[in-house]
């Protein structure tokens, strides 16, 4: 693998930060999550509370890099210098979410078909498969109020919230927050996974619903999500294997 030397103008641990995240949206890219120049993944940069990583607005997921990632604050204001501008509609509530909630520290949205598709059935998400059954309890929804470049929408969507971790967007799509990257990916393939399942069953004939006692043991036994066995730390270092393997350039 080609060795990419740490711009001076970086720390290290804000270099890090950038690698993880470039390599998540060449991942996105890889699984057909990625919407043109379209959609966010947002990262705090650690040891800056207030300062967040996120992509340049007008690059594909495959062009994103460590280097080109644009430094903003919570108000979606560029710190630093950038050579690319950033997507207000995209901030608009990933500032507000990584404001206000303490442990929120990535924060994904996509328009995958599955997952917008889900969003838009009245019902929503159907408590019928293995995978969704690992989300129960920790999904909630958010009326359509069309394209989020109003701020004041922002503080709408955190009470919809409610705590969550998966917000859906109803006709429109989801939104995951995590501790980690690595946790927050796994969280949204666990969604993408749910919505995915929900529509092949939908298109075979009446889903059979789970237990509720059924889906509490499941969430309490889904380690791969539990900070102290990792947290998806595993899945993300297997699936950045493959990015390395096939498109190192992220790293520059």
């Amino acid at each position: 693998m080609t060795a990419f030397v740490r711009p001076a103008r970086y720390a290290e641990a804000e270099w890090q930060a950038r690698v993880q995240l470039a390599a998540c949206y060449r991942m996105f890219a890889r699984l057909g999550w990625a919407e043109l120049i379209y959609n966010h993944l947002s990262l705090r940069v650690p040891g800056e509370p207030d300062a967040f990583l996120i992509n340049p607005f007008g690059l594909h997921y495959s062009e994103v890099t460590a280097s080109n990632l644009v430094k903003v604050d919570v108000q979606g204001q560029i710190l630093g210098h950038s050579d690319w501008p950033i997507n207000p509609a995209g901030f608009t509530f990933h500032g507000a979410i990584h404001e206000r909630v303490p442990d929120a520290h990535c924060v994904m949205h996509v328009h995958t078909t599955p997952t917008m598709a889900v969003c838009c059935l009245e019902e929503g998400l159907s408590w019928s498969n293995f995978y969704a059954a690992q989300l129960w309890g920790q999904v909630a929804y958010h009326d359509f109020e069309g394209i989020t470049v109003h701020l004041d929408e922002g503080e709408r969507i955190l009470k919809s919230a409610g705590g969550k971790r998966v917000l859906l967007l109803r006709n429109h799509g989801p939104v995951v927050m995590g501790a980690t990257l690595a946790q927050t990916f796994n969280l949204m393939w666990l969604v993408q996974r749910a919505c995915e399942v929900q529509l092949a069953t939908m298109s075979m004939g009446r889903a059979r619903p789970i237990p509720v006692p059924v889906m509490e043991t499941c969430v309490r036994d889904s380690l791969n999500f539990n900070p102290k066995f990792g947290a998806g730390e595993d899945v993300f270092a297997a699936m950045q294997r493959l990015v390395d393997r096939d498109d190192p350039g992220y790293r520059a």
